[in-house]
């Protein structure tokens, strides 16, 4: 395995790296997909054809894609070529209807003044390494750029590793909602709402 200096993080990625991307987003939220899409070929299929890349950044150990974060603000998102059409021309008319539901329940619009972290995963060999705190400071440092006040997420109720690393990074939580009906659909019961205030963050790399 390379150090960790050999790690290269760019925005976005060509398309020759569409399958390997869908493999390791479908490996960490294949299950919350899995009741709109049952079958994981299928849902490999759309999420390598629906993917936006320029939403994204990527950390690549050579050739190889070990994390990815994708992000979200009214302009588009990672996941936002996934479309009704697409997925009724996939799963037929019933299954893709019946998709486009299940993925409405996940749909948190952001705001003018904010952008959304789309989904952040690292491969599981390279956990560990601080890639994950990488990637949340290259968000950071675009929604800075780009002059969003702050960057949010949602974190499920299973998911404690992550919600620590995000407390760790300066999101505070600011809503929890709860759907108990949802634990049997998609395996979760209540999503946290997290945001990161971004003015102290553009003040002092202003000063600096």
């Amino acid at each position: 395995m390379s150090t960790m200096t050999d790690y290269r993080l760019q925005k976005g990625w060509n398309d020759g790296y569409r399958q390997v991307v869908a493999v390791l987003y479908e490996g960490a939220f294949g299950p919350k997909f899995q009741t709109a899409i049952p079958d994981k070929q299928q849902r490999l299929a759309i999420l390598s054809e629906g993917f936006l890349p320029e939403y994204s950044f990527v950390i690549l150990d050579g050739q190889k894609v070990i994390g990815l974060a994708g992000i979200q603000t009214r302009e588009g998102a990672l996941t936002g070529g996934i479309s009704v059409r697409q997925l009724i021309k996939r799963l037929g008319f019933w299954r893709g209807c019946w998709a486009c539901f299940v993925f409405a329940l996940f749909e948190r619009e952001p705001t003018a003044k904010e952008m959304v972290l789309d989904g952040l995963v690292i491969d599981s060999a390279y956990r560990g390494e601080g890639l994950g705190t990488r990637l949340l400071d290259a968000c950071k440092a675009l929604a800075i750029e780009q002059n969003y006040q702050s960057l949010r997420l949602d974190v499920i109720d299973s998911n404690s590793r992550a919600r620590a690393l995000y407390e760790r990074e300066g999101f505070v939580e600011t809503a929890r909602d709860y759907h108990p009906w949802l634990k049997r659909l998609v395996g979760f019961s209540y999503s946290t709402t997290m945001v990161c205030k971004l003015d102290a963050l553009s003040r002092s790399r202003t000063e600096a």
